[in-house]
């Protein structure tokens, strides 16, 4: 039996997103979370591991380019966590989009 995954469910529809983009191969949608002004996910609509989307980022890495450069024209950042102590908390593949505001050196 095949885990509950939030992302696959956002993709078919069954569970709400503020949905900024979609094509064929990638999706972009608000995260729930609030850290900074603008925080979105770029994610395959296939459900891929992150070892599996960095191999090969292409659409998603457009995508995550597109609606970063349009809600973030100062600059943004994009990162994804991998594993347990990466804090990595979804198992759908995923890039996090960040920006809206300075978001100063990194540790």
């Amino acid at each position: 039996m095949q885990r509950y995954c939030v992302f696959c469910a956002i993709i078919a529809g069954t569970e709400r997103a503020d949905i900024l983009y979609q094509d064929d191969d990638a999706i972009v949608f608000r995260n729930r979370l609030r850290w900074v002004p603008v925080m979105l996910l770029a994610a395959p609509k296939r459900h891929l591991t992150q070892q599996e989307l960095w191999l090969e980022m292409g659409p998603v890495g457009r995508a995550a380019i597109k609606v970063a450069e349009e809600q973030c024209p100062g600059g943004y950042r994009l990162l994804s966590n991998f594993g347990y102590d990466g804090m990595q908390s979804q198992d759908h593949a995923h890039v996090h989009i960040l920006g809206g505001v300075f978001l100063g050196e990194y540790a």
